[in-house]
This record gives C-alpha cells, structure tokens and sequence, in this order.
C-alpha cells in the first residue's frame, strides 16, 4: 500500500473510514482497560478520528500518527485549534494541550518519540495494511510500547476474496499470530454488522465481524 494511495484518498475527500462520531466500542470497552488517567496513548493512522478527542477527554494524552498532513489540518481546523508546530527529526508535529499529532510514516516512529505510551488505540490502522504491512506493523508496535502497555484493538472479519481491501480482512487467527506471542490479546466482543455496511452487502459480502480485543502485556 503506497503512501500516495493515502494522500489522494484524503485529497478527493475519499474518507468512508472516518466516523461521525467517537467508536461505541472504545467507549464501551476502554474504562475497563482501567488506564491511568495521566497514561499516554498512541493511536497510529488515527487520521482525524474524534477517538482523539474522545480519549483525551478521559484526561490521557494523546499521540496519534498519521501520513496524511491534510487529515491532521482537517482535524484541527474543524475543532477550530489552533496547534503549535515543530519539526522533529522524520516528522512533523502538531501540538494542543492533550492531544499532539505526529505527520509522517509509522514505520519511522522510535520508542524515544512517544517514550512514556504505556496504552494503544487501533481501529483502522491494522485492517488498513495488506498482509505484509501487517506483519511490519505488529513487529513495529512491540518494539515501540512498554512494559505494562494496555490496548484496544477493533477489527473486521470477511472473505477477502469477495472484495478487496482496504479495510482489509484481518481474522481471529491472524490477531492471534501477530500479537499473541508477545502480549496477551483476549477477543471480548464479535458482531455481524452486515447490515450496516452496504459497500459489503452490495458487493456480495456474506458475513462481516466487527471483532474486539482487549491487549496487553504479558
């Protein structure tokens, strides 16, 4: 997946992915996680999700990173913030109170840059990678996060062979494989949400799990 893909998806306003509203799951499910509320949280591809705000509402600091410079401005411009803007050595940041946006390539980010993440927030980074991106990405994240690291982690499940990604089709045995050595990674909700999805129902799509996972370490 090249990162051009991205950009042209953001600049013709392709953004299907993006919520009107901050995830019922990470709503649901992240005061059990039991975070501290001084606790950093790192939201990779976290575009302009209002999980960003929802998150630092609950007293967290938050550190998304995103490839898209339009999608941080968007963000920011559309709370009306005004954010305070630094380059710092692969990227470029963006700062307000609580919340601080990384611009520029996961894959570039260092443990240094977000020392201090102790929970992580996924849910559209993973089912947005192909298969060997995910494998870069899971490798990637357990090197960045620290001991004691909590998460949450949102998923979808379907026969990739009746359309293709992204989102990707990203299954239980997959999440396993890929976080399971390292960190403890425990399914706590599956759901068909089909009916919700008419890109899928009318591509054909016979069955699409939302899945839910709470993570941490071991």
């Amino acid at each position: 997946m090249q990162a051009d893909f991205w950009h042209e998806k953001w600049a013709s306003n392709q953004i299907g992915f993006h919520q009107a509203e901050a995830n019922p799951y990470l709503q649901r499910y992240w005061p059990a996680l039991s975070v501290a509320p001084s606790a950093r949280v790192l939201v990779p591809l976290c575009g302009k999700s209002l999980d960003l705000l929802w998150l630092a509402g609950q007293g967290h600091s938050v550190v998304g990173v995103e490839l898209s410079e339009k999608a941080i401005e968007d963000f920011f411009s559309e709370h009306q913030i005004e954010p305070q803007i630094s380059e710092e050595g692969a990227f470029k940041v963006y700062r307000s109170d609580a919340i601080e946006l990384w611009c520029g390539d996961f894959f570039a980010l260092t443990a240094a840059d977000i020392a201090g993440c102790t929970a992580w927030y996924d849910r559209a980074a993973l089912i947005a990678l192909p298969a060997p991106l995910r494998e870069r990405y899971a490798a990637h994240l357990q090197l960045l996060l620290a001991q004691g690291m909590k998460g949450l982690l949102i998923t979808l499940d379907y026969d990739q062979a009746q359309i293709p990604g992204p989102p990707f089709a990203v299954g239980d045995d997959e999440v396993q494989r890929l976080l399971g050595s390292g960190w403890q990674v425990q399914q706590v909700e599956a759901r068909d949400v089909l009916a919700e999805s008419p890109k899928f129902s009318q591509a054909g799509v016979k069955g699409l799990v939302e899945r839910v996972y709470r993570i941490s370490s071991r």
